[in-house]
This record gives C-alpha cells, structure tokens and sequence, in this order.
C-alpha cells in the first residue's frame, strides 16, 4: 500500500484496537514501559496495513527540536578508506548494534573532511540536528589548524562526544592500548628464543611498545634496521616486505602492526618462498576476521574492536561521555590469540 502523510497515530490506534499512547510507546521504541508481544504485533501489522509514517514537523512541534534530536547519533570517519578496512567495519558494527539496542538511531555516517564545508558543517553539527557525535579515528586527518578548529566548533556545539581509537584533549574517548598490546606481542615472540626482531607497520605507539620489550628484556636495538617500513594496508606492506626480502634483510621475526599488514607481508613471503614460520615468525595486532584464514593462519593481539563502537554509544547514553574537566578515557584489554605463524 502507498504511504499516506494523513494517517495518524490515532488511526493505527483504533486499527490495533489498542490506545493512542500505546502506539507511541511502540513507535518511539521507548523502553520505559512493557508491551506485550502480542500488542506490539498488532500495532506493527497495522503500521503496515495503513501505511503510517512519522510526521516529523509535528514531532518536533511537539518535543522541541533539542529534545526530537536527543536521540540521534551523528558518526564521523577520518575518510571513506575507512569502508575498506575490516577493523573500522567491526567498530561501525559496534556503533549500529548498541545504538538499536539503546533505541537510538545513527542519523548520518560523514567524512572529516566533508565538514570543512561550513554551510553542511552547520547543517549537521548542532544539537536541533544530532544529541551526540562518534568520531572514528580523526586523529589521522587532524594535519592543518583549520583541521583543528573544525574539532574546537564540534566541541563547542556538543555536549556528548566520544572519540574512538585516538583521544583528544577534554574529549571522551574508547580505545586500546597500542603500546601496551605491541609490547605483549614482542615480549611473546621474545619468550619464544627470538632475538633477532623487527617491525613493520605504523609508526606510533605500537613501534614505541616494541622498543619497550627490546629494553626490558635487555635486547640491543639496532636502529633503523629495526624499523622496517611504514606501511598501513595490504597492498603497501606487500612491497615493502618484497623490498626487503629481495634486498636479503629480512630478520628471523616479524612484528606486524596489523593484521592488514601481516597479509601483505604474508604475501610477499610466499612469493620469495619464504617460509613461515620456520624462516620468519610473525605475529600481528587486531585478529580482523580473515587472521584466522590464512596460510599459516596469524598469530595476532586481539583488539576489542566491536566493543569499542558499542562503548562509544553506552557512554552517550549513561551520561559517562563527559567533556573539559569530566571527559573519561576507557581502555579496553587486548588478548593474545596465538596460531601457527610463529
């Protein structure tokens, strides 16, 4: 049946047999109250029947445009590569499946540099649009000081923030520890015998996490030869490891940062014929899903990437995401999911 903007809630109401309040109750999602399965079917089935859409001017009429807000979600990505990358997709999955549960809904999924556009910057960050804003990894587009006062207007317009996988300062944010997890699995390949270990991967707290196993563990670090590469995907790690490979300095052990990076760089090993791992050891950082498909299957940190964008949403909506003075910083624990690379 076609929608119709003239039926109302008073119309689904009767069509159920049920009462007005009840159908908004239903339609809100709101959880302050019980309905029966039975009840929530009918009005669901008669939504259906009817054709029934929300009138979006009167609900804002009625609430006020703060308040019809509330209980959206804004998202916010450091670029679209963002949608290629498996890690990222799991906490976007996160973000969605916490925000259903909470009954809030994720009102626009955008890019860091889309808001440099003042007129849809103003469209979308305030609080008539938005209650509340998730930026994903923002900390890799913040390059320029107009960059940086796109993120003081943000923190000016809103009061719930989170950031997820990077903090700034008087902003809430979820994360792993990068230094902590990379020296775990340093410390792992280095109670297995090895000595002889590089790192390849990005460059920031992971490789600082390395140096610190190196330095407890009274391991001499022979620097550059230590770090390797700086690579962030598959297709880049694939060459550099390539590179290396060919040019005969490949160590006995391998720290990747990534799991995205091991893959490329596992590429590039069985095309050199090098074996892992009884020639090279690996070990990686995120156990993204196809870690544990391949040949060998990867020895990997896991990082609770799911739970981040769904600690991001509670945070929101407990009250937890403060801003200044009261902004949290949550820190999930890595794992160590060991399989056969080494």
């Amino acid at each position: 049946m076609q929608m119709k903007s003239s039926v109302t809630q008073n119309d689904v109401a009767r069509e159920a047999g049920v009462t007005r309040s009840m159908v908004s109750y239903v339609i809100s999602g709101n959880s302050d109250r019980s309905v029966a399965l039975e009840t929530r079917k009918r009005i669901l089935d008669a939504i259906e029947r009817l054709g029934y859409r929300p009138n979006k001017a009167a609900q804002v009429l009625q609430q006020g445009d703060v308040a019809f807000a509330s209980n959206k979600i804004g998202v916010v990505l450091c670029s679209a590569d963002v949608f290629l990358r498996p890690y990222y997709a799991e906490i976007i999955s996160g973000i969605h499946t916490e925000a259903h549960r909470q009954n809030c809904q994720v009102s626009f999924i955008r890019f860091f540099y889309e808001l440099k556009n003042p007129v849809l910057c103003n469209a979308l960050i305030h609080e008539e649009e938005i209650g509340a804003l998730i930026l994903v990894a923002v900390d890799q587009c913040l390059k320029t000081e107009e960059d940086l006062k796109i993120m003081e207007k943000i923190k000016e317009r809103l009061s719930r923030i989170v950031c997820v996988e990077f903090q700034y300062e008087g902003l809430s944010s979820v994360m792993f520890d990068r230094r902590e997890t990379a020296q775990r699995a340093a410390e792992f390949l280095i109670e297995k015998g090895y000595r002889d270990i590089g790192y390849i991967g990005q460059k920031d707290g992971r490789m600082d996490g390395v140096r610190q196993a190196f330095s407890r563990n009274g391991i001499e670090l022979k620097e550059p030869d230590f770090f390797l590469a700086e690579t962030f995907d598959m297709r880049e790690s694939f060459r550099a490891a390539d590179s290396i490979a060919e040019a005969g300095k490949l160590p006995r052990a391998l720290i990747c940062g990534s799991d995205e990076v091991a893959i490329g760089v596992l590429s590039a090993l069985g095309k050199r014929a090098v074996a892992v791992p009884s020639d090279v050891a690996l070990i990686s950082i995120d156990n993204i899903e196809s870690s544990a498909y391949t040949c060998p299957p990867l020895t990997t940190m896991n990082v609770q990437k799911k739970a981040m964008g769904e600690r991001a949403v509670s945070m929101i909506v407990s009250g937890s995401a403060g801003k200044g003075a009261d902004a949290i910083t949550v820190v999930l624990p890595s794992s160590l999911v060991v399989r056969d690379s080494c």
